[in-house]
């Protein structure tokens, strides 16, 4: 195959660990027989920096044209004062609209060299935990009607919460096939106690889960999610919630792992194309150091090559060597907390998943 691949590295320690994933999916075309082209485009603070938007239509234009995406980060304090219309996350939000992408798909997986290094007690992961949330990515509050006017109080500030079935049916759709894939298992999150969205999420969901009955499916509310999470993760196989939603629980989840450095995300729509990125952030504090966890952006292009290729021995490839370098004790900063272990660089640890692809 040729592969026409957008990067989007952005800001922060997003140019290094985009570039640490180039040398991997590079490598995966030499030992399959793929060839990729990469072609660089301005996101964030960095295309503030440069243009005076976060989101140039050269970007959105050259997403448009490629194969797939590949993001590294966006953000930082630098730009932290403008305003919200200006901000560097603000192109998040515009290039999922842009490309239709409207699920996002945020694994969450336990390995098991890395149980010592989440928070939770041993006896609650002992057996470990592999839990796929599907999260809405287009809806909802974040793309609401919103302002400012006057309250009964003085000011006020307004974000408002809507969805359409047919927003709800599609990514409730999403999850029921990737349950039959899984554990045949899907845990549907909302707060129908509270919210008339909610309400017509619930009653959506179960409609469509009547076109799977070889999957199993339950409501659950968020607050009890939240906690659920934190008590017993391993009770959990596909959850499918809302945009709000599963951007919190997504990222409760990441933290029971060990490292957010270790989590990587898919923003799916009805094309191949898609948007692959860590969920974490830029991390400005350590930018330039060669300090950072290339494995989450890593694992991204092995979800790219999943699910936007269905190239599934190349991604498997992948996902073998970061388990191999894992098992083998290598480490970098964010899940190096064992005495007498040096930490590894972006690069050392780059080399080492390089090392096993061979």
């Amino acid at each position: 195959m040729n592969l026409n691949i957008a990067l989007l590295k952005g800001d922060g320690i997003g140019p290094e660990i985009v570039d640490s994933t180039v040398r991997v999916l590079n490598k995966i075309g030499e030992k399959f027989g793929h060839s990729f082209t990469f072609t660089p485009y301005l996101i964030g603070g960095c295309a503030i920096d440069a243009t005076g938007e976060p989101l140039p239509k050269e970007t959105v234009d050259g997403c448009l044209a490629s194969d797939s995406v590949l993001l590294g980060a966006v953000g930082g304090p630098k730009w932290d004062t403008l305003p919200g219309n200006l901000r560097p996350e603000k192109a998040l939000l515009g290039i999922r609209s842009a490309l239709g992408l409207y699920t996002n798909l945020r694994p969450a997986k336990l390995y098991p060299a890395l149980k010592n290094d989440s928070p939770l007690k041993e006896s609650v992961v002992a057996e470990g935990f592999d839990i796929m949330i599907v999260r809405e990515l287009t809806g909802g509050i974040y793309f609401g009607e919103r302002g400012y006017r006057q309250g009964k109080y003085g000011e006020e500030a307004y974000d408002t919460e809507c969805y359409s079935r047919l927003e709800i049916e599609r990514i409730a759709r999403v999850a029921f096939e990737a349950a039959r894939k899984r554990r045949k298992n899907v845990i549907s999150i909302d707060k129908a106690n509270v919210l008339e969205t909610s309400r017509l999420w619930r009653k959506t969901v179960h409609e469509v889960a009547k076109d799977y009955p070889d999957v199993t499916v339950s409501d659950m509310l968020v607050d009890n999610a939240a906690m659920q999470l934190v008590k017993n993760p391993k009770q959990f196989d596909v959850i499918v919630t809302s945009n709000m939603f599963g951007d919190i629980l997504s990222d409760e989840a990441s933290q029971i792992t060990g490292s957010i450095g270790m989590l990587p995300s898919a923003s799916l729509g009805d094309t191949s194309r898609g948007m692959y990125e860590p969920i974490h952030g830029s991390a400005p504090d350590i930018a330039g150091q060669n300090k950072s966890n290339p494995i989450a952006t890593i694992l991204s292009g092995a979800m790219m090559l999943r699910y936007s290729f269905n190239l599934t021995a190349e991604a498997d490839a992948i996902e073998k060597a970061v388990d191999k370098v894992l098992n083998d004790g290598y480490r970098t900063a964010d899940i190096c907390h064992n005495d007498g272990v040096e930490p590894l660089s972006t690069d050392e640890m780059t080399e080492r998943i390089l090392s096993c692809l061979d």
